[in-house]
């Protein structure tokens, strides 16, 4: 049955547009985790574990501050809304730790491209735990632009059984992403993007702990100017990037701000052209322009439910 709420185009909303921009700009500012992981001096799975360790004074304040208003601290939490919340951290804790492990075993490029199949994951995802199905125009803005991230990382891409194991958990880190993804567009209709963070990412922050301490790398950066890019990775993608994102989830569709976030990998590339020095082909720079035309296209969604 289609209902009115669902089957009207969201562009239309003033409230969708305002969180469009945040989802947007909350892409951008993930897009600097690359660097700032480049930049680290500790390991990878260290790296996510201070990511959100150094946010959670900063999103608790804002958790704080963001009480005054409803569904934050006004009600006590029952015991089913600390087990959402926690779901939406431990997604989040996989995503992170999985692809760490990934990027250990196959080649960044592949990681990277198969961890970004989110966008099929959670319309599969939508469609299968809440009912919600996407039209024709959806399905090819998102073939598109998928299709120019793979043009973006494909030049580094390498197939090779010895890839497998990497290549298999770049997958499954798409699927943590994609619980990710739903499980906070669910919780935004009862909790604030500021609750979310909070207490999603303390649950995070404790479920990677362990990874870290089982991973072996050094915990801690060697100098004080070490802490920069951990600080900046915590503030910038974290509180920054991730709660624009939680923001936007409650005005956007879960399958369109999936794909919408392809952003991320676009705009990483250019970061690191321009602070990294890294090189960018025609082949990228073609990418680039089919993810902007896939994400165009993916705009006119509308659901059924």
């Amino acid at each position: 049955m289609r209902t009115a709420e669902s089957s009207r185009v969201f562009t239309e909303s003033p409230s969708a547009g305002l969180a469009l921009l945040a989802l947007c700009s909350g892409a951008v500012a993930v897009a600097f985790a690359p660097i700032f992981v480049r930049l680290s001096s500790v390991g990878p799975s260290a790296t996510a574990f201070w990511r959100l360790t150094l946010a959670l004074p900063a999103l608790w304040l804002w958790a704080l501050l963001a009480g005054r208003g409803r569904h934050t601290f006004h009600r006590a939490l029952s015991a089913a809304d600390y087990v959402r919340l926690s779901a939406a951290g431990l997604f989040f804790a996989g995503d992170l730790a999985v692809w760490h492990w990934s990027i250990r075993l196959t080649s960044v490029a592949n990681a990277t491209l198969l961890a970004n199949f989110a966008p099929i994951f959670v319309a599969l995802g939508g469609w299968w735990f809440f009912a919600q199905r996407v039209g024709l125009t959806f399905l090819l803005g998102m073939t598109t632009a998928l299709s120019g991230m793979l043009l973006m990382v494909g030049i580094s891409l390498r197939v090779s059984v010895d890839h497998l194991w990497g290549d298999t958990l770049g997958l499954i880190t798409a699927v943590f992403y994609s619980g990710y993804i739903l499980s906070v567009k669910r919780l935004r209709g009862d909790f604030s993007a500021a609750t979310i963070m909070a207490w999603g990412g303390t649950v995070t922050a404790a479920a990677l702990l362990p990874v870290a301490l089982l991973s072996g790398e050094h915990l801690l950066p060697s100098s004080a100017a070490g802490w920069r890019p951990l600080i900046g990775l915590a503030l910038v993608s974290q509180v920054g990037g991730q709660g624009l994102i939680a923001y936007a989830l409650a005005h956007l569709p879960a399958a369109f701000s999936s794909v919408t976030l392809l952003l991320e990998p676009m705009m990483a590339t250019i970061f690191a052209w321009l602070i990294l020095n890294e090189t960018i082909g025609p082949w990228q720079a073609l990418g680039g322009v089919l993810v902007l035309a896939g994400i165009f296209a993916a705009r006119r969604v509308s659901y059924e439910s």
